[in-house]
């Protein structure tokens, strides 16, 4: 049983007189139980409702409660990511994980602000043969655990037998082509405007470039619908609604990980759950995917660490 402190002892604690004491518990909240006429305060709630009740909390500080079975994840969508939480949440009965789609920037800001336990990122750095790391440091100030979670083949989605003839994304200045965007913050369109500037196109020339769509599956249903002759997605989106898909380029998916939450149980069990034939054939079932650096730790120079930390975790 936790410690319980006497009026006195809390008012102590908080540097007030034993009136003021009354005044918060009445007016503010904090924390007592009264016991044959005598009031008493649990300890860990005083302490908890003082930290609760702090202002201007410096980065890191984690308004997320202690772990009782929750994790949240937070960034870019994925459809192997989706179907992973499924399995978790079908295997860890006593446990729940849940996602935000905040596209990869929001993800990263959400994990800043300790919103979530994991942060999902596929952010193209400038040398192009790297990802996350630059976005990571600007974001969070210090670099945070980075596992990968897959490799995956982005690319133009376009309808079967793609009947525009589209080829790359040099097409998407045609006058004859409409497209559907991913949101700002997504790692598809840096990933998209990175290209168009290179080949020294305008966005304002780009026919539905102010389109803006949530997911990959919703830019692949715009173009099944007809309602667009082409969109940037993971190829996954082609295999799963039978259009075609023109390669651009595979990317490292990453999942990005606060330090202080790492070795939370609900964090192992998911991270462990990667290693499992389960999640592989979940995989194997999706086109475009590439697993041999999933569940790795991932570093700037591209190193790679196994991060099956799972023998003991239950």
């Amino acid at each position: 049983m936790q410690r319980l402190l006497s009026t006195k002892e809390v008012a102590q604690l908080l540097d007030v007189n034993e009136k003021m004491v009354y005044t918060l518990v009445s007016e503010k909240g904090l924390p007592a139980t009264k016991i044959t006429g005598k009031w008493l305060f649990p300890l860990e709630l005083v302490e908890k409702w003082i930290e609760d009740s702090a202002v201007n909390l410096p980065p890191g500080r984690a308004p997320l409660p202690d772990y009782h079975g929750l994790v949240v994840i937070a960034g870019s969508n994925d459809i192997l990511l989706d179907r992973a939480m499924a399995l978790y949440n079908k295997l860890y009965t006593d446990n729940l994980v849940v996602f935000g789609n905040l596209g990869s920037m929001g993800g990263l800001k959400a994990l800043r602000k300790s919103r979530c336990h994991i942060a999902t990122s596929h952010l193209i750095q400038d040398q192009e043969d790297e990802y996350n790391f630059s976005y990571v440091s600007r974001e969070l100030g210090q670099l945070p655990a980075v596992v990968n979670f897959c490799l995956r083949e982005q690319c133009i989605i376009v309808p079967k037998g793609n009947p525009k003839k589209i080829v790359g994304i040099s097409d998407f200045s045609r006058s004859d082509i409409s497209i559907v965007n991913r949101r700002e913050g997504t790692g598809t369109r840096v990933l998209l405007d990175k290209e168009l500037k290179k080949l020294g196109i305008e966005t304002r020339s780009v026919k539905g470039y102010e389109r803006e769509l949530e997911k990959h599956l919703d830019v692949g249903i715009e173009v099944l619908s007809g309602r667009a002759d082409c969109g940037m997605a993971i190829s996954a989106v082609a295999g799963l609604l039978g259009l075609d898909s023109i390669p651009v380029r595979s990317e490292r998916y990453d999942l990005v990980i606060s330090k202080e939450h790492f070795f939370e149980r609900g964090v192992q069990l998911f991270l462990g759950l990667l290693h499992e034939e389960a999640f592989r054939k979940l995989a194997d079932e999706l086109m475009g995917y590439d697993l041999k650096m999933c569940g790795k730790m991932v570093y700037p120079q591209n190193i790679v660490e196994d991060t099956n930390l799972q023998e003991g975790v239950e």
